[in-house]
């Protein structure tokens, strides 16, 4: 059982926790430190993660990897257009009773790499995020409590568009983050290839496991947050809704729809883990600052001006901080 004298021994011992994950998944991540903070960040404040990036930039690496260090148990599904929610959730069968017996699907895991998700129809892609709205499923008037700690992370490929199902805004909202990933440097290249073509495959260590991260969920969710800081988060969101009081005079001409108040509540819950692991007992502007981008990135929808002068995303929401 994971105990301490007191939370801000327990919030020291975070700091050091974060410290070790980094370093043992640095052993095989090379770069990417944005975002795997982001992961880390989103996986301590019970949230889903969407990564968007080209073929090739490791994203299934990294979630394998940061499965390991955190010994959990992972599944990779790869979406395709053929695939139905029982490839995900699971089936009843007859048995040799004649019994009807429930055969688990692989959402039944602690971390969950749901590869291209925008490849399958929106059937199936409703069936795996109700099950991390829900964190249950139901078949046949059975509910399936999943896993906990339970975690999804989606990828998708922002080229290639055609044969795809974009997600909706409704369900897009439930990601925490959205997070780009980036081609890594000439530097950081060189050190992956040299890494990957040795043959001498580095393998991290188990640093936590489900029951601690159980624990610093429920810290996080502790952490004192000054009036200051509600009412510049609150104040954040309320920025991005066009024709509203609190509306930014660029969210009346460059955005059709804004974010609703789970960006709220995200960017209270993100600046208190973010706090946390920078070593502080309670968050600043700047904690909300510093997860805004990837909360807001995808709560957000450009109207056409937007598009016709080639003001992007990222350029309004430093705009509305």
């Amino acid at each position: 059982m994971t105990s301490y004298n007191s939370d801000v021994d327990a919030a020291k011992a975070l700091v050091q926790k974060y410290k070790d994950l980094r370093s043992e998944i640095s052993k095989v991540i090379v770069g990417q430190d944005e975002v795997i903070h982001n992961t880390l960040i989103a996986i301590f404040s019970k949230g889903h993660v969407l990564l968007v990036g080209v073929p090739g930039l490791a994203k299934t690496l990294l979630v394998n990897t940061i499965g390991k260090v955190l010994g959990l148990s992972y599944n990779r599904i790869q979406f395709t257009p053929d695939l139905m929610p029982s490839d995900i959730i699971g089936t009843e069968i007859l048995d040799e009773t004649r019994k009807f017996k429930f055969i688990r699907g692989p959402v039944f895991a602690n971390i969950i790499l749901a590869d291209e998700i925008n490849r399958t129809p929106p059937k199936t892609q409703a069936a795996l995020l109700e099950a991390m709205q829900e964190k249950n499923i139901t078949v046949a008037g059975q509910t399936h409590r999943l896993q906990e700690p339970f975690f999804v992370l989606a990828t998708q490929n922002p080229i290639e568009q055609e044969g795809t199902y974009p997600l909706p805004e409704a369900q897009l909202d439930r990601f925490m983050f959205n997070l780009w990933l980036d081609y890594p440097s000439f530097e950081e290249e060189i050190n992956v290839v040299k890494n990957t073509t040795a043959g001498n495959e580095l393998q991290p260590k188990v640093v936590m496991d489900a029951e601690e991260i159980h624990f610093f969920q429920q810290l996080v969710r502790k952490v004192p947050v000054p009036d200051n800081v509600f009412d510049y988060a609150v104040s954040l969101a309320s920025k991005t809704r066009p024709n509203t009081a609190r509306a930014h005079e660029w969210t009346n001409k460059y955005i059709s729809w804004g974010a609703g108040p789970r960006a709220s509540q995200y960017l209270i819950v993100g600046a208190k883990c973010n706090a946390l692991l920078n070593g502080k007992f309670s968050p600043d502007i700047e904690d909300v600052k510093a997860v805004a981008l990837p909360i807001l990135r995808h709560r957000i929808v450009r109207n056409y001006t937007a598009e016709a002068e080639g003001i992007s995303m990222e350029k309004i929401i430093s705009k509305l901080l």
